[in-house]
Order: C-alpha cells, then structure tokens, then sequence
C-alpha cells in the first residue's frame, strides 16, 4: 500500500452504497437543484421597475420593528435601499469588468433577503453588518473567484520505480464563460509549474454557456495553451455540462486526449503508471461496472499504480475496493461559499458533507477533490468564500527525499 502523508488528509472507512431506487442524480438534467437553478433563472426577466419595488418593499420590511416600536420612519430603511442598490450595481459591473457572467436581477434580491434581518439589530449594530455585508459582496464576488490557488500534494508508493519524480498538474471544472484574468492566471501558473503531465477531471463551460460560440471558442483557446511532455487527458464531466460533442470537437481542436471509459499505460520519470478515464453519469452502480471492466481488460504490471481520473468524488467507495491508487476528481467546487467550521454549505454528492473539498484516504486508497476553477451557473451566484480556486501539482514519487 502506498506510503501518504498530507496534514489535512480525512480517513474514511465505508462500504459504497447502492443507488437502484434513486431518480435524480446529482449533476444530471432534471435534478432538484438542477431544476430550481432554471425556474429561479426566469425571474431575471422581471422588468427593472418590478425590481426595484421589490427591493424598496424588502427595505421596508427591514424598519418595520423601528417603525411599530416608535411609530417614526427609521433610517435604516433608507440605508438598507441604499445597500440594496449598490448590490445590484456592483453584480451588473461584473460582466463589464470581465470578472464573471452571471445574472444580477435574482441574486440582488437573494442578497436583500439575507441583510433584511441584520437589519432588526440595535442600532449601530445594525449599520456595521450592512457594511461588511458589502465588502464581502466586493471579496466574494470580485477577489476570491480569481484568486487561484496553486498547491503541492505528494503521493509515495513502492510500485513506482523510477529514480525521477512525476509532476502531474491536476486541473478541474473549468466552467468558462469567457477568458477572463482567472484563465490567464492559470495559464501562467502552469507554465511556471512545468509539469510532465496534465490531467483534467471535467466540466469545461459554464451551464449558462453550453451553446454559447464565445464561451465553445474561448475554451477551444485556452485548451490550446496546454501543454506537457507526457500529454495532456481528460474526461467528461457532469452529463448537464460537458456534451460529448463539444467534447469531441474540443478534443480535435486541441492537445487534451480524451479518456471515455479509456486507460492508457504511460511510462514515466517514476514508472509505469495506467490512467483510467471513466465517464461520469453520477450513478456509481453504471460507473462502477465500467471502471472494473477497464481494469479487468489489461492488467497492470505489479510495479505500476492505476490513477483514476473521474469527475465525481462519488465512486470513490467502489473505486477504492477494485484497486485503484489515487482517484483525482472534482464537481464539488469545494461548496463554493464555505464557512468557518462547518465547511460547504452544499455540495451537490450522493454522499452529502462526507465528499467537500481535499485530499482524502477512502478504504486505504488516496482520493483528492478539487474545489475546481470556475463557478457554478444558471441562476447560481457567481462567488467565492473561503473556497478559492485551485490547481493541484502531484508529485509521485518512491521516496519522501526524492521531491524535486
């Protein structure tokens, strides 16, 4: 078994379960989340006028307890409009500014609803959320989702043979809207990583974005600008977001090979290393099949370690117990907005909080979640907090001191 450490590194001990009764899938068209992203997205055409009733009438709401308590007009009314508008203006900039895509209209008001009760506060009080309300609108919306975070991860085992180390760039969820200043910095940082091979765990465009040519040629461009001596793979990501004909033609146009319940056997610095790429349908009962049949087609040389390049964290319980060494997968985003403690608020798995964000040791084998790059879509705020972006650089290895 191989040797790991990492200091943040949770132990989980369970059996998978079966999914036969279940309908939705998360991931998939049609699911509960899937479904109120699309009805919320149809408030967005609310004329602006209806917005800004809307938004006058939660300010109201906001004084009422000053209003039947004193019987005077409370000014906190008037700052919370004042708060209200500034939202929305600050969410209509970020298309301007090319920081994100997102509608403002429905998320202006998700944010009014969320400061309505600091405002029941004494006063003061009250004034003081407010404003740190809209200075974390200004962190999570225009700083963290662009903040990428590039970090180390090393993975020892005994089966790798070789004298040199392999530095394998881990990539996931994309989700491009257009390029903006997060793409070139990954660009960047990739360049300066230098690794000797990149492999990508799914989800390309942004759910809003799915036929949209800007967002299909952006992702063409910047596909185009990875690169890696070993090569560059991939698989699919979720069934709603990567269409395999876009992915096709993504695959033809570029560097990036796709692995569509595909493995490959790669000779490397460290040793023979086969790479399974299974196609997620977020059902581990299909998902699991194919990723047996791909390791009960050709089997691995003894000193060989089989890396698993699946989109969901969820097959993990299955994968763990068929062979595989090190599962590298996304689709959490980590929650996106996370807080002190408690971790994601949501995480769209099977196995709810269990799979959020990390590197993980599931039935003895290493699994890592990335929090992913981009940012979820449709309706869904396009935010960060205390969940930035990230790019993880594997390096694998016989040898605690053989780092390079």
């Amino acid at each position: 078994m191989a040797v790991l450490f990492c200091l943040m590194t949770k132990t989980i001990n369970l059996n998978p379960q079966t999914f036969t009764k279940t309908k939705y899938f998360p991931g998939c068209a049609g699911n509960p989340f899937d479904r109120i992203l699309h009805s919320l997205e149809k408030l967005e055409n609310i004329p602006p006028l209806v917005l800004y009733i809307f938004l006058l009438l939660l300010a109201l709401l906001g004084g009422l307890p000053y209003y039947l308590k004193y019987d005077t007009f409370p000014l906190i009314t008037g700052f919370l409009a004042m708060f209200f508008f500034l939202d929305y203006i600050l969410l209509s900039l970020l298309p301007v500014t090319r920081h994100s895509f997102g509608p403002p209209k429905v998320v202006t008001l998700m944010l009014a609803c969320l400061r309505v009760p600091f405002a029941w506060l004494p006063d003061g009080w009250n004034l003081g959320f407010e404003i740190a309300g809209t200075l974390l609108v200004i962190y999570g919306f225009y700083i963290e989702p662009l903040w990428v975070d590039d970090h180390h991860e090393t993975y020892v085992s005994p089966k790798l043979t070789g004298d040199q180390p392999l530095r394998i760039l881990h990539v996931s969820d994309l989700h491009i809207e257009r390029l903006t200043h997060r793409e070139k910095t990954i660009i960047d940082k990739v360049k300066q990583l230098s690794p000797d091979l990149i492999l990508f765990s799914g989800d390309v465009l942004n759910l809003s974005y799915l036929n949209d040519f800007t967002a299909q040629a952006d992702a063409i461009s910047f596909f185009n600008q990875l690169s890696a001596p070993l090569g560059v793979y991939g698989v699919t990501g979720s069934p709603a977001v990567d269409d395999p004909a876009f992915f096709a033609r993504l695959t033809k146009s570029t560097s990036l090979q796709w692995l569509n319940n595909e493995s490959i056997l790669l000779e490397t610095p460290s040793g023979l290393i086969k790479l399974l790429g299974v196609t997620c349908t977020h059902n581990p009962d299909l998902d699991e099949k194919a990723l047996s049949d791909l390791l009960n087609h050709q089997q691995t040389p003894e000193e060989g370690i089989n890396v698993l390049l699946y989109h969901s964290p969820d097959l993990s319980l299955n994968s763990s117990q068929l062979g595989v060494d090190l599962q590298l997968s996304g689709h959490t985003h980590g929650g996106q907005v996370r807080l002190p403690i408690f971790g994601a608020l949501f995480t769209g798995s099977l196995y709810g909080k269990i799979f959020e964000a990390g590197r993980y040791l599931v039935n003895g084998m290493t699994l890592y979640i990335s929090r992913g790059l981009g940012l979820e879509g449709a309706i869904a705020p396009r935010v960060r907090f205390l969940c930035r972006p990230e790019l993880i650089l594997w390096e694998l290895t016989n040898n605690f001191s053989k780092p390079r």
